[in-house]
């Protein structure tokens, strides 16, 4: 099972929550943003529909995937 940490850190003269080096709005406090972390996190667990899904990679080719609805990963909010 997959793990996703959602991490509170300061930004753009705020707050946000960063995935895999990606950031989130900034907040004004810290307090928002672990609250805003603490929300996408649980959604990101809600189970949801089987599907296929098509994305392309980083060298240019496309895939096609069945991305089963209860696959969901593991989440936590750390800072």
């Amino acid at each position: 099972m997959t793990k996703i940490t959602y991490e509170i850190v300061k930004h753009d003269g705020g707050w946000a929550y960063r995935v895999d080096g990606v950031y989130s709005e900034t907040f004004p406090s810290h307090d928002l943003a672990r609250k805003a972390a603490k929300r996408a996190a649980a959604e990101q667990e809600v189970a949801g529909e089987t599907t296929g899904i098509t994305y392309e990679d980083k060298d240019g080719h496309w895939h096609e995937e069945l991305s089963r609805g209860d696959d969901r990963p593991e989440t936590d909010v750390e800072g």
